[in-house]
């Protein structure tokens, strides 16, 4: 399996995991490398805002059929 390397876009800020020849290629001006850890992080907290989310849809609609129920 290939190596696999962590670059930053600087001017997105996103964080994505390339492979190494492809990295060598990239870095420059616009792409920097980060570590993996940065990497991780990047990764678990969308996934995390992901189930936030879709808490509040379900809560929403939950609401909503309450609230249709009243009426």
């Amino acid at each position: 399996m290939d190596n696999m390397k962590c670059l930053k876009d600087t001017k997105t800020g996103g964080i994505t995991r390339v492979s190494d020849l492809e990295a060598y290629q990239k870095v420059g001006n616009r792409f920097q490398y980060v570590s993996k850890s940065e990497w991780k992080a990047g990764t678990r907290t969308i996934s995390v805002k992901q189930v936030e989310e879709i808490k509040e849809q379900v809560e929403e609609t939950i609401s909503e059929k309450q609230l249709k129920r009243k009426k």
